[in-house]
């Protein structure tokens, strides 16, 4: 801690002489804020304008501070007298100041107040005393009084006379009085333990009221100003006949005590005076004779009986004591006089006074610790315990007050800020003293938290799935994924990014697009659920922030059916013409299963649920369709009355939303025999043509395979007969053989050739117009064998089967 105290003294005159002196008195002290005290002295009633001092040079600051700090005078009233000029650092007058108006009853008279520095935060106490100067001049609460005195008053009464008020005080206050003419009475002066005078009248000559029945006298009080002032007060005594005795008070001087706020009418005390004349004589009138203050405003005297009760009210924070001059008078005109002296009791009545001297509005949430936000001033007008003051905040917030000075705090950050927990702090301050029982008050700090980009986008779900139906429109709306920044303003703008990602070997922007604002998934192309069901893509969110932050999801899109597929029918196969016909024998019961109707549909879901239904039919009462299976079965017993020809028409429908069928025409014949069948079924006007043809091309592909067949067997029998007789020739001529393989020919057993076997199979049905024939394959079973003792031979084993027989069995045919 330093300490330093500078007196510097400043005389200046004007219009004739001014002198005004001015004390400096600085400290400085190194606490968690600057603190520094300045004291000056000036004289009252100087005009506005005038300088009181150079602060700056003062406090050693330079002016730019004072402007960069944008400092300011900080008073706990709200009258200002001095004000702060910035740009050249000084103190000057900015209103008239009266020291009798600013401070009644005290004295020493001072303004105090704070200069508050802002960037940082410091503040210093000013002081300046108001001096006085001789501008009051000293008066009579009264222009004239009487008195009435017996003329046997003896030589030496005392009669008690009223003192001059001078505002003023010191030198410039009442110095002196002076009685005139002074024939009869004398001026006699006491001195009080305050420093005020009692002023008494006292008989030098005896009177006469035959001689002067009337006698005016003339008090003049002086001053010790300069220039030297006066008042003056006109005495007239009206001289009465015997009256010897004066009332004497019991006690010169009482004392009483009072608690502040009491009711008026509150007696305070009584006084007693007596007189030992008799009769009229000895009546005697109570009265208060203070001409200072505003005691015969706040105390009254009963006139018959001395009690002192109050008529105003008593506030400990502006008088603690009254001085009360009493007076006891009789008819005579007699006096004595005592004072009462009543000491004024403090109570709690005065709550403490929160006093915000600067504050910041606003905080960044990553503020240090020990950040100073708010400095402030507590004053309790009370004193001793009523006037200690404890300050505390509400609890569970990131702030604590520290105290700087006496009854000086300030509001300083104790731990981390974070907006997203909260944004805004009402922080409430209360102060209260130690009275009982105690008063307090409180005032409440809204203080915003500025937001940092410290928290990076979260989706709303871990991850999303989302159903679009197939064939959509491009550009279809699907769904909208949606992320929160709790962040605040342009830290909390969301854009939304999609990731770069293939489907199947597809960009997946070719699938979906993202809208950067909104978040809503679109979709670029139409789906076909037969082609793909689903796919996953992932979605980026980014703040606003510098820099940005972002987190990611993933997006799941389901494709549903929609029913854009008929069924389609597997069995029976329905080709263009062809005749399909299902046996039903004559001795069927009811319930035999005539065929089964085969569909399936490539949509999924209840778009692939199937139905059967007979829609047409020969003989309806005949047969029936399962409803989900699609098996044709009879309902009835078969009879000879049924029609050999039975045409059904089923109809095969899904469950979509609209519905989607396929039908299928099936020809049964009612028969026990084929050839029953074949003659009836000939008819059909429709199948004609068509069977027609296929007989046709039937009987020529018969030819041809003939013909081939046996244009290949004279090929081969002539290509063995021309070899055997060249070996014969090679034979006689004793000739190496070199034998020659063909092409596509083998050599089995090592001997011979012979081209691959080749086996034609006939499958016959009992309709030969629906015949098929098989070339061309291949039977390794079949195998031809060339006798190796013999050069020319060649044996043949054949397997033949009867093909009357076993009309199903193949014909099988080898060839050597």
């Amino acid at each position: 801690m330093g300490y330093m105290e500078t007196e510097s003294h400043l005389r200046r005159t004007s219009d004739g002489t001014m002198n005004r002196e001015i004390l400096l008195l600085m400290s400085l002290l190194f606490l968690d804020s600057v603190f520094a005290q300045v004291s000056y002295s000036v004289p009252e009633e100087m005009v506005k304008g005038s300088l009181v001092g150079n602060i700056a040079q003062d406090l050693g600051l330079e002016t730019k501070r004072l402007v960069t700090g944008k400092a300011r005078i900080y008073t706990r009233n709200s009258d200002e007298y001095i004000e702060l000029n910035r740009e050249r650092g000084v103190l000057l007058v900015k209103e008239r100041i009266d020291r009798e108006a600013l401070c009644t009853e005290t004295t020493l008279c001072a303004l105090h107040f704070q200069i508050i520095l802002e960037n940082p935060m410091e503040f210093y106490t000013v002081t300046v005393q108001i001096t006085d100067i001789n501008d009051n001049a000293p008066t009579f609460e009264k222009g004239e009084v009487d008195f009435r005195i017996s003329e046997s008053a003896a030589i030496g009464a005392k009669f008690v006379l009223e003192r001059a008020e001078d505002l003023d005080v010191g030198i410039n206050g009442v110095q002196s009085y002076e009685l005139k003419p002074s024939g009869n009475f004398a001026l006699k002066l006491h001195n009080n333990v305050d420093g005020n005078k009692n002023v008494e009248m006292v008989l030098q000559k005896a009177l006469d009221r035959e001689k002067e029945e009337q006698i005016s006298l003339v008090l003049t009080a002086v001053d010790g100003g300069e220039p030297q002032m006066s008042g003056t007060m006109l005495i007239v005594i009206t001289v009465l006949d015997v009256n010897d005795n004066a009332p004497v008070f019991t006690q010169q001087t009482y004392k009483a005590t009072v608690t502040e706020n009491s009711p008026r009418g509150t007696v305070v005390a009584s006084v007693t005076a007596s007189d030992a004349d008799q009769g009229s004589n000895s009546k005697i009138t109570y009265s208060i004779t203070n001409t200072l203050g505003n005691v015969r405003k706040i105390f009254e005297i009963s006139k018959e009986t001395g009690e002192v009760t109050l008529i105003g009210n008593i506030d400990f924070e502006k008088s603690k004591h009254f001085q009360i001059n009493l007076r006891a008078s009789d008819v005579g005109g007699l006096t004595d006089s005592c004072k009462l002296i009543v000491d004024v009791q403090d109570v709690n009545d005065n709550k403490p006074e929160i006093n915000i001297m600067s504050k910041s509005t606003m905080i960044s949430e990553d503020a240090e610790l020990n950040t100073v936000v708010t400095m402030i001033n507590i004053e309790d007008l009370d004193s001793g315990d009523n006037g200690n003051v404890r300050c505390f905040t509400s609890v569970n917030l990131p702030f604590m007050l520290k105290t700087s000075t006496n009854n000086f705090y300030s509001l300083v950050t104790d731990s981390d800020l974070d907006r997203e927990r909260a944004s805004e702090y009402n922080i409430t301050v209360t102060c209260s003293d130690e009275g009982v029982p105690s008063l307090s008050s409180s005032v409440t700090l809204t203080l915003q938290i500025s937001d940092v980009n410290d928290n990076a986008p979260v989706f709303e779900r871990s991850s999303y799935e989302a159903y679009i139906v197939e064939n959509n429109t491009p550009g279809f709306s699907i769904f909208t994924v949606k992320a929160r920044d709790t962040d605040w303003n342009q830290n909390a703008r969301v854009s939304y990014i999609l990731e770069d990602s293939s489907v199947n070997g597809v960009p997946v922007s070719s699938y979906v697009s993202v809208s950067a604002d909104s978040g809503v998934i679109h979709a670029v192309r139409s789906f076909d659920y037969e082609q793909i069901k689903d796919f996953q893509f992932h979605v980026k969110a980014q703040d606003g922030g510098s820099p940005p932050l972002s987190s990611n999801v993933t997006v799941k899109i389901m494709i549903q059916d929609q029913n854009d597929n008929p069924p389609q029918v597997l069995y029976p196969v329905q080709t263009g013409g062809s005749l399909v016909a299902e046996m039903v024998p004559r001795s069927a019961d009811v319930g035999y299963l005539v065929t089964k109707v085969v569909a399936v549909d490539v949509d999924s879901g209840q778009n692939a649920w199937l139905s059967y239904k007979l829609q047409k039919a020969s003989d309806r009462a005949l047969f029936e369709v399962g409803l989900q299976n699609g098996e044709i079965r009879t309902i009835r017993q078969v009879t000879d009355k049924d029609a050999v020809k039975q045409r059904l028409t089923v109809i095969v429908e899904d469950n979509g939303q609209p519905s989607r069928s396929a039908t299928v025409i099936l020809n049964v014949a009612v028969a026990d025999s084929f050839p029953e069948v074949l003659s009836e079924f000939t008819d059909f006007p429709h199948d004609k043509e068509y069977n027609d043809n296929l007989t046709f091309y039937l009987v020529l592909a018969l030819a041809v395979v003939s013909f081939l067949f046996i244009t290949c067997l004279v090929v081969i029998i002539s290509v063995k007969i021309y070899r055997w007789r060249q070996s014969r020739i090679l034979y006689h001529s004793n000739l190496p053989v070199i034998p020659y393989y063909p092409p596509r020919y083998s050599d089995t057993l090592g001997t011979g050739t012979l081209q691959h076997v080749y086996n034609y199979e006939v499958c016959r049905t009992t309709d030969s117009r629906k015949s098929d024939c098989k070339f061309g394959r291949a039977g390794s079973q079949n195998v031809l064998i060339m006798d190796p003792s013999s050069t020319g031979t060649m044996q043949r084993i054949q397997t033949e089967k009867s093909i009357l027989d076993e009309p199903d069995s193949p014909l099988e045919v080898r060839l050597s």
